[in-house]
Order: C-alpha cells, then structure tokens, then sequence
C-alpha cells in the first residue's frame, strides 16, 4: 500500500475509502496492512447507527489524539468542526464526504449516519470512485483475515462515561462504602460480589442497591475462622453451591457454603494466591504471585497440577514474573496478567510455554505497551480485555495484534465519569455490560454496550 493507506475491515455491506496528507497521520509502519488509527476510530463511530457525521468526525479526532498522547492528529484539526460537506458529483449509490485533506467514502448502506449534513454552497471536490461492487471471498486470502473482519465488524463498544453501581462515597468500611477493591463477580441477577481488600470482607451490592451486605470476613484482618486478611477475588462454584474465596494474605483460599460464615473451609494452604477461576468440569486455577506460577485443583488434591510457570521468575515464554488475575475459556486455554513482565500471556492446555497476546514491549503507555497489567477477561471473539492499572484504562487486543486499543479510562487518572484511578478486576454481565474495579476511587464502575 502507499503511505497514508490501508487494508481495512468495513462493516458488512460498506466500502470506506480513507486519505490523509501522506505520512501525517495514517502511516502505517508495521508494513503489515493494518489498519491506520484514523480508520480503526471511524470504523469504530459508523457501527452506530444515526449518528450525525459531524459528531462523528469530532469524536474520530478527539480519540485519535488522546490514543496518540497528540502525536498523530488531523491535518488541520479545525476542519473536524468547520468545512464539511457532502460531495455531490458521485455516482448512484455511493456518499462522500471532504474534510480539507480528510476524505471518507461510505456506501449507501450508511446514510442514516449523515441524516443532517448540509450540502454545500461552494464548488465540490473530485476523489476517487469507491466501488460499489460487493467484496467477495476471492479477495479475501486467508482464514485469519476472515476473521479478523468478523471480529472488527462484531466489536463492542462502550459509553465512556460509567455509572457508579458499588461504592462510590469515598474509602470507609460503611456499608455504602469500598476501600481499595480488587476482584468481583457477577451473577445472574446482576447482583455484584466484591472483594473489599482493605476492609478485610466480601461484600454483595444487589442491582440499584445504595449499600452492600458484608458476606465473608468484616471483622477485622485476622487469620480466625471468621476473618479474612486482603482478600483479593471471589469465585462461585456453581457444581457446590458455594463460593471460593483468596484470602491473599493469609496464604489461603476459602470456601464458603453459605452466606453466614458458619461452614467454611480452607482448601488450599500455603500458597500465595491472587486470582482463581473455575473452568466447566468445577476445576478451580490460582494464581501463586509469589512462585510466579498458576496450578490446577480439583478436589481432593494436595498439591495441585503445574498448568503455568513454574520455572522461577522471569521473562521467558515459559516463565512468569508475578502472575495477577488469570480467565479460562472454552478450550482451557489460560489467560494470565503477567504483571512484572507488563504483558498477558496465553498458555493452552498441556502447553509448555506461554505466548504473548498482550503487550509483553515493556513498561509504557503507548498503544503497544501495558504497565502492571491486572484484570484480564476474554469475550465472545476471543477479544482480551486488559486492566492497565498504572495508565488507568482497560485495553483491548486481539491475539496477534501488535497493539491494542482503549476501551474506556481515555482521559487519564481521575475521579470523574469517564476516569478510572487504578484499574483492577473487570467483568461482564449477561449484556455483555463492562464492569470496572476502580480501586483508587473506592467503585465499581459499570460501563454500557453501546
């Protein structure tokens, strides 16, 4: 390709064309047909249905721009707010728009994006004709750039601003209040499980609740029966009817048969465990922050199965450097936040060592890097959502991605809306809704499917 265009995936039924000043803003210097930002952005606004295209291009620059930290930026930003028209000397079927040196080609199929966009007064601009003819599957080479278009077409996105469903009224052992939260879970009628790591306790926010319920622990940092000592996530087991908790630093994790703490049961010892999850057949995986490795468990074991690290601590594909929040999917394939190594890394079932899937370019903040990577989930597509604790984001990557996108948490540390202050543990409900542990602001932030 030429500088300053790329291959992209369209939305089903829709041609865009893209151009820039060559080099300015859309280069492409990974030579390997990825998207430029400016398209990934624009991609990302006309998947949303009825959105006037002025908003649309302010919305494009804007994200571009924070995205970029200001390094990549339109060729003259004010034509983003000024100058925009539609071009009407284009053939049947086809809509475009001129921006100064920013043209968009949109087909047909997309008008009701633009419902409002006045014509112009002044003489239009020629550019070059956008095919209407369909893409077809010859154009397309391989299995993974099929899928790669599934996966930029069926994308997610999320409202920036979060409505606090937990928490929210500054650090405190209140029962409106969290003190530096790190994991939760969700359950089927949106009530949140949260694990208050400060305030010693587990507590449970029923939907439009303004106060949670103390579940486990609340009574003060303690290794007794009835204490719990930072704990850091709460499983639920559904094959036992019971919840299981890790109790970071008593070195323990905890089941819980019921909510009144009057049958428990330790079940692992001596293992500095941050994260569990449980796969399909009721195995339950632990992350052990400080053997930087991840064990399998199923019940009875006394030891637990190796499924991750295990080679002292370190950076190679088959080592971990103090592993946080861990996810399984369907194939028992394992997600791991390798913190100290600011890099996700994927192992499969029986693998020996791990891959890359998330950062793994060190320590920063550009669109290539994690710092302290924590929460880590996985959708529907295989998309790896990430939570960037020390850029206060959550991050998106695709396996194979050199760099990931931002989700939501674009506009830097902070304690507003559309801020996070430390993100931690992250989830989804049955909406497919974006939950946030925002520890530094003491909520949980819910963020909705657009």
């Amino acid at each position: 390709m030429r500088q300053g265009l790329s291959i992209m995936n369209a939305p089903s039924e829709t041609v865009i064309a893209f151009s820039c000043a060559a080099g300015e803003a859309t280069l492409d210097e990974t030579g390997n047909n990825r998207n430029g930002i400016f398209t990934e952005n624009l991609l990302k606004y006309i998947a949303v249905p009825n959105k006037d295209i002025e908003e649309v291009l302010k919305r494009v620059s804007r994200d571009v721009k924070l995205q970029t930290g200001g390094f990549q930026k339109p060729y003259r930003t004010s034509s983003l707010t000024e100058d925009v028209f539609l071009v009407t000397n284009h053939s049947e079927g086809q809509t475009l728009f001129f921006v100064n040196s920013l043209i968009f080609a949109l087909l047909e199929s997309v008008k009701g994006l633009i419902q409002g966009a006045y014509q112009p007064s002044h003489s239009t601009i020629s550019a070059a004709a956008v095919s209407k003819t369909p893409i077809t599957t010859s154009q397309i080479s391989t299995e993974s750039q099929i899928k790669q278009n599934e996966i930029q077409t069926g994308k997610n996105q999320y409202k920036q601003f979060g409505i606090t469903v937990a928490g929210g009224n500054g650090e405190g052992q209140k029962l409106n209040q969290l003190y530096c939260p790190t994991g939760m879970f969700i359950d089927n009628d949106k009530s949140i499980y949260i694990a208050d790591s400060y305030n010693h306790r587990i507590v449970k926010w029923k939907l439009n609740s303004n106060t949670g319920q103390i579940i486990a622990g609340g009574n003060g940092k303690g290794n007794q029966n009835n204490q719990l000592n930072w704990p850091t996530n709460i499983i639920f087991d559904k094959q036992n009817n019971s919840f299981i908790i890790s109790d970071q630093r008593n070195n323990r994790v905890i089941r819980y048969f019921d909510q009144n703490q009057t049958n428990q049961q330790i079940i692992i010892s001596n293992i500095g465990c941050w994260d569990l999850t449980i796969d399909k057949n009721g195995f339950v995986y632990v992350s052990d922050c400080w053997n930087h490795e991840v064990r399998r468990w199923k019940q009875g074991d006394d030891e637990g199965e190796l499924v991750a690290g295990g080679n002292g601590k370190g950076n190679h594909l088959n080592q971990l450097n103090f592993p946080t929040f861990i996810f399984i999917d369907e194939d028992y394939s394992l997600y791991i936040s390798d913190r100290e190594n600011h890099r996700v890394m994927k192992w499969e079932k029986d693998a020996k060592e791990g891959i890359i899937v998330a950062g793994g370019n060190g320590r920063g903040r550009s669109l290539k890097q994690l710092w302290s990577p924590e929460g880590v989930i996985v959708d529907h597509l295989g998309q790896i959502y990430v939570a960037d604790l020390m850029n206060h984001r959550v991050m998106r990557w695709c396996e194979g991605d050199k760099e990931g996108e931002i989700v939501v948490g674009r506009n830097g540390q902070g304690n507003q809306s559309n801020q996070l202050n430390y993100s931690y543990g992250l989830s989804f409900d049955d909406k497919e809704n974006l939950y946030v542990v925002d520890c530094g602001n003491h909520r949980i932030q819910k963020h909705e499917k657009l």
